[in-house]
């Protein structure tokens, strides 16, 4: 059973984004603006594969290679006529590879690709099924030999030296005398040869740091970088303003010199941009795939805004200063001010990263959200994506509560992503003490409301929220920001803006809450019992709530095992509706202030203890947890995957290539993204991971011909 969750079927679903009509309102000058951001995030989007597992960078260029040469269609007739059968087509991946043309025009380097990734890409060794540091799992953010320990430990060097991990990766060796050597290697164009001084060449330097080495390098991804840079330069010459002018300037400085401190730069002109008619931004951004949690994968997005939505959102923020008063902490406890962010519903063109969110709430440096602001953007076609659900596929649902699920899915959906990233992700105050010694909040005034005392503790100069409580801080904050969505979706107000009164207001906050307790269920799909272990960010913070709502008992919810129809386990979740304001809102006011107050003391201990508590899978009844995740991975549905557009300079003019929903429209789209430089782009990824395979000896060796 425990293997079920690394099987997806072959006719997994496959979903489109639309954007077509936004599109077709831009303008030529926004056109191209739109065309060379989306060109940079795709290339920045390739750093992906050198930060999740040795063998990624070899597959994508093997399947690169491989429809290079010929598309789905002529490979499938290829293979048919080979004499493979359908079935076999679809399932003996090697037989495919190897007979196809590129491997008969290649076959060294072909040959080569798969036998550095093929086995790899299957296996099912308890190590190499998810991501973790040391003998837990697989990361390339760390060499194969790092542990939690010296991910701990390189973390109090970088805040010793006032470096983000932001931009990091880390590797060991250790010398012969037995004494760990690590190299700090930050992302960027320039090597650390290069005599250009900044202030960045200051920090490239070796330290003896806690009896250990420390080696402070640059130059990762470079050749990738180099052209995520060529093209922001090209993005600069239609920029629609000064803000986005120097907002491309900073990033361009970041990529080149490795400065983080130059992002934030670049993300304080973000902020200042409101309301472009062209959104993006690119980046070492979120660190939920980190196993320490403080390094950022690399994202890039391009949209456009929806002006519909949009104006919805301008309302609720226009709210948001009344409606943070609602929240269950002390006004201590909230920013000084609330600066007021753009919050825009945009149509997303590119999403270069691991996967695409429904919303998103950024930057996540906290000095800039506690001091200067931030954004929201909810990305309306991924929304209509994720809204489309059929009602034979929902699981552990009672049959009366399906109908009303699938009416009122999408619309609770757009108000739960709206609180969440608004006044989710927007809200609460971290107490701070500066480099000088002065702190941001009264000492002698401000207590404590969860112990009756004055302040005991808070974040020191340079201490983050990410590097503070590392491993839980991205699923925590996200089951903070979820908490205040569905506590805050109760406000008439809130339902008023979103144009719900009366019994659709109510049906809309019962499918919110309802379909808040069925993700808590589904998430135990990411959780691995052998390592003790959540996989994803959100679907943790989504069991958490559900444990949170189950703890406070009186019938509100209930998670049942039973037999299907079919004669399989299944299991059903209810939530009494009458009881949502009278029992489930009292619980998560008070789970919701001890998650504040804990993160704006910056109580690590008191937090773990809380989260981790939560956070738990143990097969204790009445839900026997561990027992019902064999039951969900029974009857789990596989994440659609979605093909999205690319843009193509033809004179000019840009024009918008949209793709089929279908697995040959993936592909396709993929095979076009990068039509003038795809053979050299997968030599540089082969050279990229082969010149760092030696940190992942007897994982992932060099394939001939692509040293």
């Amino acid at each position: 059973m425990a293997d079920t969750q690394y099987v997806l079927p072959s006719d997994i679903g496959v979903s489109s984004l639309d954007c077509r009509e936004a599109f077709r309102l831009l303008s030529p000058t926004e056109r191209l603006y739109a065309h060379h951001l989306s060109r940079a995030a795709w290339y920045g989007g390739l750093v992906v594969l050198l930060q999740t597992s040795p063998e990624a960078p070899y597959i994508y260029a093997l399947l690169s290679r491989l429809f290079r040469a010929q598309d789905p269609d002529q490979l499938r007739q290829h293979a048919l006529a080979e004499g493979l059968t359908e079935e076999e087509y679809q399932e003996k991946l090697e037989r495919v590879i190897l007979g196809s043309k590129a491997a008969q025009q290649h076959p060294e380097e072909v040959g080569g690709l798969w036998q550095t990734c093929g086995e790899r890409m299957f296996s099912l060794e308890s190590r190499l099924r998810h991501l973790g540091l040391g003998r837990e799992g697989i990361t390339t953010y760390f060499s194969g030999n790092c542990t939690m320990e010296d991910a701990k430990m390189a973390q109090d060097f970088l805040d010793s030296q006032n470096l983000s991990a932001y931009n990091t990766r880390l590797f060991k060796e250790v010398g012969q005398e037995g004494k760990p050597h690590y190299e700090v290697r930050l992302a960027s164009v320039l090597g650390t040869e290069c005599s250009q001084d900044t202030e960045m060449t200051s920090k490239l330097k070796s330290h003896e740091f806690q009896g250990s080495h420390f080696r402070v390098t640059r130059g990762d991804y470079a050749p990738i970088l180099q052209k995520v840079v060529e093209h922001l330069e090209k993005a600069k010459t239609y920029a629609a303003n000064s803000h986005q002018e120097q907002m491309l300037a900073q990033y361009i400085e970041s990529f080149t010199q490795g400065s983080v401190e130059a992002h934030k730069k670049g993300s304080r002109f973000w902020i200042q941009d409101k309301g472009p008619i062209v959104e993006s931004y690119i980046g070492f951004i979120e660190s939920y795939r980190d196993p320490f949690g403080s390094r950022g994968e690399f994202e890039g997005f391009v949209a456009m805004v929806n002006k519909a939505m949009s104006a919805k959102f301008e309302r609720l923020v226009a709210s948001a200063e009344q409606l943070l008063k609602e929240l269950p902490w002390p006004p201590a406890f909230e920013k000084d001010k609330f600066l007021t962010p753009d919050f825009t519903s945009l149509d997303v063109l590119t999403f270069a990263g691991s996967g695409i969110p429904a919303g998103i709430n950024i930057p996540n440096y906290d000095d800039l959200r506690q001091t200067e602001g931030f954004k929201n953007v909810s990305l309306g076609n991924v929304l209509a994506v994720a809204y489309a659900t059929r009602r034979e596929k929902l699981t552990f649902l009672e049959e009366d509560d399906k109908d009303l699920y699938i009416r009122w899915k999408g619309p609770s959906f757009d108000v739960q992503v709206g609180l969440h990233e608004l006044l989710g992700h927007g809200s609460g105050k971290l107490f701070v003490q500066d480099e000088k010694g002065a702190f941001n909040f009264d000492q002698e005034t401000v207590i404590n409301p969860e112990t009756g005392e004055q302040i005991q503790s808070w974040y020191r100069s340079g201490e983050t929220w990410d590097s503070k409580f590392s491993t839980i801080a991205s699923s925590y904050e996200e089951c903070r920001a979820e908490s205040v969505g569905l506590y805050l979706c109760l406000n008439p107000q809130v339902l008023e803006i979103f144009g719900f009164e009366g019994a659709d207001a109510e049906d809309v906050v019962y499918v919110n809450w309802l379909n808040m307790v069925r993700a808590g269920l589904l998430a135990l799909e990411f959780y691995t019992p052998e390592a003790a272990s959540w996989r994803q960010a959100h679907m943790q913070a989504r069991f958490v709530i559900l444990r949170v709502l189950l703890e406070a008992g009186e019938g509100l919810v209930s998670v049942t095992p039973t037999t299907g129809s079919d004669g399989r386990p299944d299991a059903r979740v209810r939530l009494d509706r009458g009881k949502i304001r009278s029992v489930g809102k009292p619980a998560l006011e008070r789970f919701l202030r001890r998650l504040q107050v804990l993160k704006s003391t910056g109580d690590v201990a008191g937090g773990r203890a809380l989260y981790e508590g939560y956070a738990a899978v143990t097969d204790a009844p009445p839900e026997c947890f561990l027992s019902l995740r064999d039951t969900v991975l029974l009857r789990k549905e596989s994440r659609k995957l979605i093909v999205q557009p690319n843009t193509r300079l033809e004179g000019s003019e840009v024009q918008l290539l949209e793709y089929e929903a279908s697995a040959a429209g993936l592909i396709q789209s993929f095979s076009e993204r990068f039509p003038e430089d795809g053979p050299e782009l997968e030599e540089i990824l082969a050279q990229l991971a082969s010149a760092d395979a030696c940190f992942w000896k007897g994982l992932c060796e060099a394939p001939s011909g692509q040293a």
